[in-house]
This record gives C-alpha cells, structure tokens and sequence, in this order.
C-alpha cells in the first residue's frame, strides 16, 4: 500500500472518535453516538494516476465495463471525465467480478447542496456489491455517524470526519480483504477493511460484522469470492471518477490486467489524492 499513508490528525477528539467506533455500544444510527472530529484533508489535488498493474474501471470515456443491476447497459451520464449517478435509473455494477482488492474511487457531491442528513450528496461503494463505504456530503452537514461520508454505513462510523467541500473532489483509497466460507458455508474469516478519506486515515483494517442493511446488521452469508463492485443511484446526481483496483490475490498476474488499460481520458483538475509522508 505505498500509495498512501496516514496524514496528521490532531489527537485532541481522537479518543471519542474511537469511541464512537465501537459497534456494540451503540444502536444502529443512532443520533446519540459521538460525532467524529474534524479534519481538515487539505484542497483538492490532480487525479491519481492509476498504477502499471491495476484494472481501470472508468477512465471518463465510457460505461461499456458497467450495467445497470436491474439489467441491460448503466444509464448514468458522462460529462467532462466523470460518471453521473441518474437519479431514479438505479444501481450500476462493474462487469469484471473482483475478490480482494486495493481501490481507488474519486466522488463530488452536488453544488450547490441541498437537502439535509442523509438526503445531500447520498451514494454508496459497495465492495463485492455488498459490503457499503458510505458516500454523503457531511461537509457541515451532521447526521448519524455511522451513515456518514467515510463510515461502513450501519456498522462503523470513521474515525475522524475529513469531507470537503460541496463540489469539490474527493477520494477513497481501501484496501479490502473479503470474507471465506468452507464448502458448508460455515464463515473462516471476516471481510476487513483499511480506508483513507481524502488521504487521511479513517478505517484500519477493520473487521466488518457482515453485509450491509439498512437498520440491520445482518450475519454473513455464503457468497463467491469474486463480485462485482456496486455504486448505489439514492437518487441524487453524485459524480465519479477516475475508478481503479489492483487484485491481492496471490495468483494475481499484473500481465493479465494490461488488456484492460487504455490511456487516460482528459481529466479536469482537483481530486483527492493521499497524503505521502516524507
């Protein structure tokens, strides 16, 4: 993971915002839970190119490596370099199926905002389609923590709140392990997830407690070790781009990835991208 490191948080709130982390001790979405500090990440910087070895998911062309989970082709629009959720056209899914991944995803929320809570700048990254990183304008914009921007939506609010602002771009950087079953679908092992927030530290490797619900938290339940990834349409004009993972598996041969790269797509400026320390 040498493409990012954890920038500086200030220690003072840090504390409650473990706190707030733990699952056990507080119901799902509740209003009482600690919000997490804030942190400022820094301005937007230029996108992150993708490395030699990853799969580009979207390079700000088209959508031909994505449909609609309905079925038939993603109807989300294209504008300058960057996918539009359509709001009311439903989830879109990656046609590649991926396992255990390092990924990259760049996210605006609308501007000018509107709404409040959880109806400003809502869409969802779902890791094997099942597994939320929360996508929410939480810029000034306070809600249950753990359906915040950065949360694993249900379950784990982030350690410290490092939006920016309404418009401008922003990053998840994950690294993400999926859950194992034996041939009885008895559960070996947990999903975990590390996650940078605009380059700063949000999740680390942190054991998630199943799928995610809404109001629930449900067990986990025998799945392949390979699915697609899933963005969610909650029916507000979230942008994406700049969308790309690198395989973890052992077997994993970077030469078999290469077919799938194509030079990238004019990109505008501004992106999140992690903060390197020296």
């Amino acid at each position: 993971m040498a493409l990012v490191a954890l920038a500086a948080v200030p220690t003072a709130g840090l504390g409650m915002s473990l706190r707030a982390q733990a699952t056990q001790s507080w119901p799902i979405h509740s209003l009482e839970r600690p919000q997490p500090s804030i942190v400022n990440p820094g301005p937007p910087a230029p996108a992150l190119p993708a490395p030699s070895d990853a799969i580009v998911l979207f390079d700000g062309r088209d959508l031909s490596g994505w449909h609609s989970t309905a079925g038939g082709p993603a109807r989300w629009r294209i504008a300058d370099g960057a996918m539009e959720v359509g709001p009311g056209t439903g989830d879109i899914a990656t046609v590649r199926e991926l396992g255990d991944v390092q990924l990259h995803i760049e996210w605006a929320t609308p501007a000018p905002p509107a709404g409040t809570g959880q109806d400003r700048g809502n869409s969802g990254v779902y890791l094997m389609g099942l597994y939320e990183i929360q996508v929410l304008d939480s810029y000034r914009n306070p809600t249950y923590p753990d359906g915040q921007a950065g949360a694993i939506y249900g379950q784990f609010p982030p350690r410290v709140n490092a939006s920016r602002a309404p418009g401008e771009w922003q990053s998840y950087d994950t690294v993400f392990h999926g859950p194992r079953f034996d041939a009885n679908g008895k559960l070996l092992r947990p999903a975990r997830m590390t996650v940078f927030h605009n380059g700063v530290l949000v999740h680390g490797d942190i054991e998630l407690t199943g799928p995610t619900a809404h109001r629930a938290r449900p067990p986990y339940t025998p799945h392949a070790e390979r699915l697609p990834l899933r963005l969610q349409d909650h029916g507000q004009p979230v942008r994406f781009r700049n969308i790309w993972a690198r395989e973890l598996e052992k077997n994993h041969s970077p030469q078999s990835t290469q077919r799938t790269r194509r030079s990238p797509a004019p990109e505008p400026s501004g992106a999140g991208q992690p903060k390197l320390q020296d």
